[in-house]
């Protein structure tokens, strides 16, 4: 459920300022959103874990409030962002 080493490093890679940037807020939104999807894959499966489905609503809010973050320090860059993960406004 939780992603891998290699994946969050190339996402690092591709939405942060660097290599090592896990901090920014593109970067941070481009992980939970992938952690988002392996959630709701894993909930398709097994329909009755209220417990990962609890941690998938916490995700889901701690990502809509970093992007309303993002969105009101960098619209533009957010605009990008949002079109480059398939998310909605």
């Amino acid at each position: 459920m939780s992603i891998s080493a290699e994946k969050t490093k190339e996402l690092v890679g591709q939405y942060g300022t660097n290599d090592k940037d896990t901090g920014s807020p593109a970067s941070q939104i481009a992980i939970l959103t992938e952690r988002i999807a392996n959630l709701t894959k894993h909930l398709q499966e097994h329909e009755k874990d209220f417990g990962t489905r609890r941690g998938l609503l916490k995700l889901i809010g701690k990502r809509r409030r970093l992007q309303a973050y993002y969105q009101e320090q960098n619209p533009g860059e957010y605009a990008e962002l949002i079109k480059s993960l398939g998310l909605r406004r």
